[in-house]
């Protein structure tokens, strides 16, 4: 709470806050360019290099087509990243695919985008990432025994409040922190890296012979590999989720866009390059956690350690994730398609407290009751629906205001070739498992009446109304908190002095 002032006004003990201060509280922008590179990468490298990079090798084949897999994944990740590059330049404006979605093809669209995101996507993906976290934070404690699922479970649920609790209480330490978790991924990485290195140039290459044998390479399978490729690479919009937050998005959003996808691919190809060069494929396919049998094959006792970096791997995707999606819904909120207390900022921690809590609940519930990865892979080509999407309202764009001021711009054949590849991934989906692919849609097409309900119908029953309106002020007050375009001299100064009385 903020102390009252001898006079009665409403001060944070500096006298900084008074009833005549028109100054707005909004979100800071403390997002740096080494900030926003940790935020990207930090993101995009979770669990999966660590633990099990069979699946491209698998449908692509061979070891030579697997790493011209990666290689190419991370060549189109950066065509769909440059793309964004370009949207968050000349749209100003944070929440990511929610924005771009509504600036181009209205509020309805973007609405089904975030209710589907809200009522599955992101609960899902959370609690599954939180899961591996919670798996390998206690895998040194428990080996070689099993780990009961309930302590996983409860581990995880602590993993997830402690993430909840610092996105709340300050961006600088969550930015800080995710700092910290990034450089400790590519510590991570660079330990399978350099032994890995070292070994091939000291000649073991046996297991690179007739690496592009094509015997067991099927044309029909490639869609797949890339496939299990992009979904590695996913995470390269994140710092377009809060451009309002960036220094300088002209310049810091296209140059940490660049720089992160140059070094999560180098650090992608490299590192199975170092699987290849310790394990054959055979191996490799027959690993669960390929990152633990190449430490064990390697650096015997050290391997331990290996848990321990794939969880704090785990965690930096999830305080990342949660960073960039509170403000989706901050701008959700801002826009009126959800809660006015979403959209409301802490006083003096700056933060949006309202919008970074809104998953928890979800995300808890679906950890101890939901199939989550039942949900997930009804929902895995949704995001590549909606990318490809937006990418295409970016050429859109291109021939309807070809007078909107473009810092950065990309040529257009990159948009273009980026967006044939999502469509082409959705395709697939609904070719490859038409079941799952129509049981995703069916959850999506629920925002339709939902955006009629809450959103469109202006005739709400009475208890609907008070459910999203009234509480949303009562909450601001007791919270702190001041709508973000709203000064602290428009709050009624004696219901200011009630509340913190």
């Amino acid at each position: 709470r903020l102390p009252l002032s001898p006079n009665g006004t409403l001060s944070d003990g500096s006298g900084k806050l008074q009833d005549g201060d028109d100054r707005k509280v909004g979100l800071g922008k403390k997002v740096t360019l080494l900030r926003g590179i940790a935020i990207i990468i930090g993101t995009i490298i979770g669990a999966g290099i660590f633990i099990s990079p069979k699946g491209i090798l698998k449908h692509s084949g061979s070891v030579g087509m697997s790493l011209i897999v990666w290689i190419a994944c991370g060549v189109l990740s950066l065509f769909g990243a440059l793309s964004y590059a370009e949207l968050g330049t000349s749209i100003k404006k944070s929440g990511g695919h929610y924005t771009y979605i509504m600036e181009t093809f209205g509020p309805q669209m973007a609405f089904i985008r975030l209710w589907v995101d809200l009522i599955a996507i992101r609960p899902a993906a959370m609690a599954v990432i939180s899961l591996a976290f919670g798996q390998y934070i206690l895998e040194p404690l428990f080996m070689p025994c099993h780990i009961p699922p309930m302590a996983i479970k409860l581990t995880t649920a602590i993993g997830i409040t402690s993430i909840m609790y610092l996105n709340s209480m300050s961006v600088t330490w969550t930015a800080r922190i995710q700092i910290v978790l990034t450089c400790s991924k590519l510590l991570a990485i660079a330990i399978i890296i350099v032994p890995g290195m070292y070994q091939l140039f000291k000649g073991e290459t046996r297991n690179f012979e007739n690496a592009f044998e094509l015997s067991n390479v099927k044309l029909s399978g490639m869609p797949l590999a890339f496939y299990s490729g992009m979904y590695a690479y996913a995470g390269w919009f994140y710092l377009n989720f809060v451009t309002e937050e960036v220094e300088n998005p002209e310049r810091t959003v296209p140059l940490a866009i660049c720089i992160s996808m140059a070094i999560v691919t180098t650090c992608y190809v490299l590192t199975n390059v170092a699987y290849y060069t310790v394990m054959s494929a055979e191996e490799l396919l027959a690993s669960d956690a390929v990152a633990v049998t190449f430490a064990e094959k390697l650096m015997g006792k050290f391997s331990i350690a290996v848990p321990v970096f794939v969880a704090l791997s785990c965690y930096g995707s999830m305080n990342g994730g949660t960073f960039a999606l509170s403000r989706m819904f901050y701008v959700a909120s801002r826009e009126g398609q959800l809660p006015e207390v979403l959209s409301m900022v802490h006083i003096r921690r700056h933060t949006p407290l309202a919008a970074v809590l809104i998953l928890y609940p979800m995300t808890i519930l679906q950890l101890f009751v939901g199939d989550i990865y039942s949900l997930l892979n009804f929902m895995s080509f949704l995001r590549w629906l909606f990318i490809g999407v937006v990418v295409l309202g970016l050429i859109y764009h291109r021939y309807t205001k070809p007078d909107l001021p473009r810092p950065f711009k990309v040529p257009l054949f990159i948009p273009v070739v980026f967006c044939l590849t999502c469509f082409f991934m959705v395709f697939l989906s609904l070719y490859s498992d038409p079941v799952n692919t129509g049981i995703g849609f069916a959850i999506s097409l629920t925002g339709i009446p939902a955006y009629y309900m809450f959103i469109k119908f202006n005739r709400r029953p009475k208890w609907l109304q008070r459910a999203l309106g009234s509480p949303s002020t009562t909450i601001m007050m007791i919270l702190n908190y001041s709508s973000i375009d709203q000064p602290y001299s428009a709050i009624d100064s004696s219901h200011r002095r009630q509340v913190y009385s």
